[in-house]
C-alpha cells in the first residue's frame, strides 16, 4: 500500500491553530492515547474507536423531529424532561439523551440527526486526504507555521503519523509532533528526520505519582526524551501545571533540572496553567469529570513556576 493510501482514525482537523507549536498551524488530531490524565481536556481523543456524543443545546426536540428515536436499534435514545425553548418560553421542547448501558455506538441516530445534536467523535481519513486538507491552509504557514500532528497520542497511529509528516516535510511544510513520549523508541526515532519540533509533555517527575495521575509510569517518557535529545530531535517541553497534583515547587524544580539536562535540544519550555474548558466534552460523552476540587491557578502561582524555569537558565514562557 502506498503511503498516501494509509488510513488514520482522527477526530478533528483544526485550521488557524496558534497553541500547537510556533506560528499559525493546522493541527490533525488522531484518536487513541495510552494515558488517562485526570486533567485531560480532550476525552474524545482517548479511545481508538468511535464514540457517540450528545449536545442537548442543539436538539430541536422530538416535537419537530424525533428521527433518532425511530432509527435506534437498541432503544438507547431516551427522553429528557421537557424544557422551555430558548426562542419562545411558552414553547416546551422534549429533547433526548443517550442510555449508555444500551448504546453500542452504531451511529444510526447521528446519521439522521439534522441538527447534529447527536454526532460521532471520530472518522477515518487517508493520508492523501489529510494532506490535501492541510495544504488548503498553506498560505498561513509563513515563517514558523506549519502542520502539527496531535492527539490523543500521535504515535498511537505511527504509520499514519509518519506518512503524513513525510508528505508535509517533502512539500516544504514544517512539522510538529505533539507526544506524551509513551511509545516505543523505534517509533520516535523514525520520526526525527521528518519532524522539525517535538511538543513533548512532562507531567510529573515522580513515577509513582505519574502513574496515579495518568495511569502509566514516567520511565519510558523520560528515557525517550533523553534519546530524542541525543539523537538530534528538537523539543518544546510542555508542562501542564495542576495545583495539588503536580504543581508543587519540588516537582517543578525537578522538572526544570531534567529539562536543563537535555541541553540545547530543548528550544523552549512552556508552562501551561490548568483549565476546565474540557468539562463540556465529558458531559457530551456522559463521563464523570474527576477534578472537581481543583481550582485554576492564578497569575502569581503560575509566575512563580515560570521563574523556576528561568532561574534554571531555560528559555521559558507561560502558555
Amino acid at each position: 500500500m502506498g503511503e498516501e493510501k494509509i488510513v488514520g482514525h482522527i477526530y478533528d482537523i483544526q485550521g488557524y491553530s496558534v497553541h500547537d507549536g510556533p506560528g499559525i498551524r493546522t493541527t490533525v488530531y488522531v484518536k487513541g492515547c495510552p494515558l488517562r490524565c485526570l486533567w485531560c481536556h480532550s476525552p474524545e481523543s482517548q479511545t481508538f474507536t468511535d464514540e457517540l456524543a450528545c449536545m442537548p443545546l442543539r436538539c430541536v426536540g422530538i416535537e419537530s423531529c424525533g428521527a433518532c428515536l425511530r432509527v435506534c436499534p437498541k432503544d438507547a435514545i431516551v427522553l429528557r424532561e421537557p424544557e422551555k425553548s430558548l426562542l419562545d418560553d411558552s414553547v416546551y421542547l422534549t429533547k433526548v439523551r443517550i442510555d449508555r448501558e444500551k448504546c453500542d455506538n452504531c451511529m444510526a441516530c447521528a446519521r439522521v440527526c439534522a441538527a447534529e445534536a447527536l454526532f460521532c467523535d471520530g472518522y477515518d481519513i487517508t493520508v492523501e486526504d489529510a494532506f490535501r486538507r492541510v495544504m488548503k491552509d498553506k498560505l498561513f504557514y509563513k515563517e514558523d507555521g506549519g502542520v502539527t500532528i496531535s492527539g490523543g497520542e500521535a504515535m498511537c497511529q505511527p504509520e499514519f503519523t509518519y506518512a503524513l509528516a513525510k508528505m508535509c516535510k517533502d512539500a516544504g511544510i514544517t512539522v510538529c509532533i505533539d507526544t506524551t513520549g509513551h511509545c516505543r523508541w523505534e517509533l520516535l526515532e523514525k520520526m526525527i528526520p521528518v519532524t522539525d519540533l517535538f511538543l513533548y509533555d512532562l507531567k510529573h517527575m515522580d513515577s509513582g505519582k505519574h502513574r496515579h495521575f495518568t495511569g502509566v509510569g514516567n520511565e519510558l517518557i523520560l528515557e525517550n526524551a533523553r534519546r530524542l535529545a541525543a539523537g538530534g530531535g528538537k523539543l518544546q517541553i510542555r508542562i501542564p501545571v495542576i495545583p495539588k497534583l503536580n504543581g508543587g515547587l519540588d516537582n517543578i524544580r525537578a522538572t526544570a533540572r531534567f529539562c536543563k539536562e537535555l541541553g540545547d535540544a530543548v528550544t523552549l519550555v512552556q508552562v501551561l496553567p490548568y483549565h476546565r474548558m474540557g468539562i463540556p466534552k465529558y458531559q457530551r460523552l456522559d463521563r464523570p469529570y474527576r477534578l472537581t476540587n481543583i481550582d485554576q491557578p492564578d497569575d502569581t502561582y503560575m509566575n512563580e513556576r515560570l521563574q523556576i524555569m528561568l532561574d534554571a537558565g531555560l528559555k521559558a514562557q507561560l502558555h
